[in-house]
């Protein structure tokens, strides 16, 4: 094993412990996972071996989609489904994931945190596998929860907004009788989201993952959240910082705009200051009051 190959195993092993022991001390344990799929994802192909977790907490070589779970000690009924964002070449879990896990977890909320598939690594379903499986975890919280939410960080906003916003949308063939029932959400929180990938806002990496730098007009359409806003659309919650750089600032505008016109009940706070991936807030700025809005938010919708 080269050395640099040892570091990071070690960096990552520690990462988990940390992590493992925050949660063990706050819930009672330390979560469990549950696999998406009851055998091979829909198309098939992708990575062999292990998940890589960066020396950062960052997913990646995603072999097999699952959710983990964390349960409070006294749970309210009231699932959220939890994606990461890292522009769909990886998932931020150590930065955006876990600390949402965390935070509500000591509200009374059970966190499902998601490890979908990236369309990057060699699936057959391409650019469509990372929405199958958030499709298909929406399926396995409403089985199990009382009333299902979404929070999704940047790129990870955008994959359950999609999700969320065609709940009746066949991404896969029907596998099991889970897949009966819609892939449906009570309420969405998006955070400094990727919402369209039209143009001009076709930097991203979301954009170069899911659609490519040859993208049609209708393809990058098809892939942009605004357009799927519907009045039956659930209440919607957005963040961003106004010096944004990786998502440009009009994406919450644009979503903003697109729920006003549907008549679907939209509350957005936007900071002056706090770039991109300040996740539950970023010291010394504005951003760091998001979630205490938030909260009173999930308890309304």
């Amino acid at each position: 094993m080269h050395r640099r190959q040892f570091l990071l195993g070690i960096a990552a092993t520690a990462l988990a412990v940390k992590t493992g022991a925050i949660f063990a001390t706050t819930t009672g344990n330390a979560g469990y996972t549950l696999p998406l799929w009851p055998g091979i994802p829909p198309g098939g192909g992708g990575p062999v071996g292990k998940m890589l977790i960066s020396i950062k907490g960052a997913q990646s070589h995603i072999v097999e989609p699952l959710l983990t779970v964390l349960e409070p000690a006294v749970p309210n009924g009231h699932g959220v489904l939890i994606a990461a964002g890292g522009g769909y070449k990886r998932i931020e879990m150590a930065m955006e994931a876990w600390p949402a896990a965390h935070w509500l977890v000591e509200r009374g909320y059970t966190a499902y945190l998601l490890s979908y598939r990236l369309p990057g690594e060699g699936w057959n379903d391409g650019n469509n596998v990372a929405l199958q499986d958030a499709q298909r975890a929406l399926r396995i919280l409403r089985s199990r929860e009382k009333r299902v939410s979404v929070l999704g960080f940047s790129a990870g906003g955008h994959l359950l907004a999609m999700a969320a916003l065609r709940p009746d949308y066949r991404s896969y063939p029907l596998v099991d009788a889970l897949d009966n029932q819609p892939a449906r959400a009570d309420s969405a929180a998006l955070i400094y989201p990727i919402i369209t990938l039209e143009k001009p806002y076709t930097h991203t990496s979301t954009h170069k993952m899911l659609v490519g730098h040859h993208a049609t007009d209708a393809q990058e359409a098809a892939w942009s959240v605004q357009n799927y806003v519907r009045p039956q659309t659930p209440p919607v919650f957005l963040v961003q910082a106004e010096d944004d750089p990786v998502s440009s600032p009009q994406n919450t505008l644009i979503m903003q705009a697109a729920c006003i016109r549907e008549q679907v009940p939209v509350t957005m706070y936007r900071y002056p200051t706090g770039g991109h991936g300040f996740a539950m807030g970023r010291p010394g700025t504005l951003t760091v009051d998001w979630p205490a809005h938030y909260e009173k938010w999930l308890r309304q919708v």
